[in-house]
């Protein structure tokens, strides 16, 4: 009986035992034709046997770089790719260049840099205003954001003035929704209710409407009151 602890290392688990074993088989064989020809029929088996290789772009080249893998680099046969070696295996790739960029203000990011130094490059002076007035309009939004209050234009003319040295100026009046923390989701008050307009035809109606409801509910209890009061009340002799 042949135990784990007398076998040899499993390179690749996905492929199993046996299929290790037919590759081990191969080197074995002097007969370049009939290595070949049995090469391919373990290509074959091991596409079969992880058929979500099919998906992976170029599946048939990654099943010949296997084969060679479990082979040990051993295994003297021709590919219709590039056969792999040991060092092209174990070479590290070459670092990613990662973009360092450094805004002068961090609340505001890179990318506004970016819009202010095309916007100090156009010529024309309608669409350098229109840059100027949509700078101003992100940077106020960006504010509100981070600061949850309302900010004045001069502190966002100050900060343009300070990014573009004094080369932008906007001419509208950015306005942004400013933070209310007593208005939830939906379009509701904090109590539940819905924010209507400060309208007094709408309060008046309301009011009137509660009170007959509540008019409506005093005369059924009274009713009910007299009701349980005759059903219960005591015979005298």
């Amino acid at each position: 009986m042949e135990y784990n602890t007398t076998r040899n290392h499993l390179i690749m688990r996905e492929y199993g035992r046996h299929i290790q074993k037919m590759i081990e088989y191969l080197l074995s064989l002097e007969d370049p034709e009939k290595r070949q020809r049995n090469a391919q029929v373990v290509i074959e088996l091991m596409g079969f046997l992880n058929p979500h290789l099919k998906n992976v772009e170029d599946f048939r080249h990654k099943l010949w770089d296997h084969l060679f893998l479990i082979s040990d680099f051993k295994l003297d046969v021709a590919s219709p790719y590039p056969i792999p070696t040991r060092e092209t295996l174990r070479a590290r790739p070459k670092p990613l260049r990662y973009p360092k960029r450094y805004p002068r203000f961090s609340h505001l990011g890179k990318n506004l840099e970016v819009v202010i130094d095309k916007a100090l490059a156009e010529e024309n002076p309608d669409k350098r205003n229109g840059f100027a007035n949509a700078v101003a309009y992100y940077m106020k939004l960006a504010y509100n954001n981070w600061h949850k209050e309302t900010v004045h234009d001069d502190a966002i003319q100050a900060e343009l003035s300070q990014l573009t040295h004094g080369q932008l100026q906007f001419s509208n009046t950015p306005y942004v929704k400013s933070f209310r923390p007593n208005e939830g989701q939906g379009g509701r008050e904090a109590n539940g209710n819905r924010a209507f307009p400060a309208n007094d035809n709408y309060r008046k109606n309301r009011n009137q409407k509660f009170q007959q409801r509540n008019n409506n509910g005093n005369r059924s209890n009274d009713r009910n009151n007299d009701r349980g009061g005759n059903k219960f009340k005591k015979k005298r002799y």
